[in-house]
């Protein structure tokens, strides 16, 4: 059924490019410039947005044995996924259940066993306090009440979802709104991590915004790629995950075959995005490719954070595969720092010094007038009410 989608999909961009024609919206979209820096409405989003919301924080590839694990920070809280003796994954608040020091560093690694540096207090990658250090003079306490913080947490094509408040409501499967069924297409839970890298940006919604908007390609990256894909968009969403296709009558190459016929590989081209903060480029050439950009809030609400994973279908296996891996990465982190950030942080610049009450996207911006309408739902959503908003898909 998800590969029906994918082709429906592809029928419906062959049609657009027949017809010379995009799907809008309704009429034209404001956003006050005040909700890309204003201190409070950052806090807002951080705590309604980033500390309810399932996010994507590894991916299988990162943890694909029985003792990896991952620790990392995500929006404040210090997180420690791991891979249990079942081959399950667990996350939980990396923070010791004695007095709350930090279990192990950031980083990934291989551990059947976590010790506290602060007094020792060991626990199992399953969460469990296995052993307390002079416990002879510690005095007598459950051990089974002292488990680590778990956070709910999904491992779903190839990617780990984590949720930050381990008393959400939410169900990650609900907020997925069935978008996994189509991201399982990829097969990343067999895919290859060839390297990882950071960058900072301008605030996370002026960051987002770029990566639901090829309006801008021939013109920001008309010397890099922009001018081979065009500036028209054709928007598909799963409650607030969206899928970028665009006019397209090369499809009418295969509009006559089976469904078995068509590739699956070109079906899945282009821009696939998770809300609230995962960007997923899908590349051809040299190999299956995708640059999975992970897109966190900064310190302050003029800033933010992004972390690029470049994973390959399969791991090059001769020095010139691998020079090419390097160099589309490389490239990758050009476009993103030099094109995009660089012109997103000029722009944060502008928008705090009262010259406009907005900014606007068009009719043909539907991508991003999706996001800021989730964004706005999302955030004056009470916990209570916020599942009610995926029920509907």
């Amino acid at each position: 059924m998800s590969k029906a989608q994918l082709i429906e999909m592809a029928r419906n961009d062959l049609k657009h490019g027949r017809a010379g024609t995009i799907e809008k919206a309704k009429d034209i979209y404001k956003v006050p410039v005040e909700k890309y820096y204003d201190p409070g409405r950052f806090d807002l989003e951080m705590k309604q947005i980033f500390r309810r919301i399932p996010l994507v924080l590894a991916t299988t590839a990162e943890l694909r044995e029985v003792g990896d694990y991952k620790a990392m920070e995500a929006a404040g809280v210090q997180v420690l996924i791991t891979r249990t003796k079942t081959g399950a994954v667990k996350a939980f608040v990396n923070m010791c259940t004695h007095r709350g020091a930090r279990l192990t560093e950031q980083g990934c690694g291989k551990a059947y066993k976590f010790t506290c540096p602060y007094h020792a207090w060991t626990f199992s990658p399953e969460g469990d306090l296995v052993a307390v250090y002079a416990e002879q003079d510690f005095g007598d306490i459950d051990k089974s009440s002292f488990g680590l913080t778990e956070l709910p947490t999904l491992e779903k094509a190839g990617l780990i979802w984590v949720t930050l408040n381990p008393q959400s409501n939410l169900d990650i499967k609900d907020f997925l709104s069935g978008y996994d069924s189509l991201l399982e297409q990829f097969g990343f839970e067999t895919w290859h991590l060839q390297a990882t890298q950071v960058l900072d940006g301008p605030n996370w919604k002026v960051a987002y915004d770029g990566y639901l908007d090829y309006y801008h390609l021939p013109i920001l990256h008309g010397r890099s790629f922009g001018t081979d894909i065009g500036n028209q968009a054709i928007y598909y969403s799963w409650g607030p995950h969206q899928h970028l296709g665009r006019p397209d009558t090369s499809w009418a190459e295969y509009e006559d075959l089976a469904p078995q016929e068509w590739p699956t590989p070109r079906l899945l081209q282009g821009v696939w995005t998770i809300f609230p903060h995962i960007s997923i480029a899908s590349f051809q050439g040299g190999g299956r490719s995708v640059m999975i950009s992970q897109l966190f809030p900064g310190e302050t609400p003029e800033t933010s954070r992004t972390v690029q994973y470049y994973l390959m279908e399969k791991a090059p296996d001769t020095n010139d595969l691998e020079l090419e891996a390097k160099e589309q990465f490389d490239f990758l982190k050009f476009v993103v720092g030099e094109e995009d950030y660089a012109t997103g942080n000029a722009l944060q610049k502008n928008l705090s010094v009262g010259a406009r009450d907005y900014v606007v996207f068009g009719k043909n911006e539907l991508g991003g007038q999706n996001f800021h309408q989730w964004v706005d739902a999302i955030v004056d959503a009470s916990d209570e009410d916020l599942p009610k908003l995926f029920k509907t898909g």
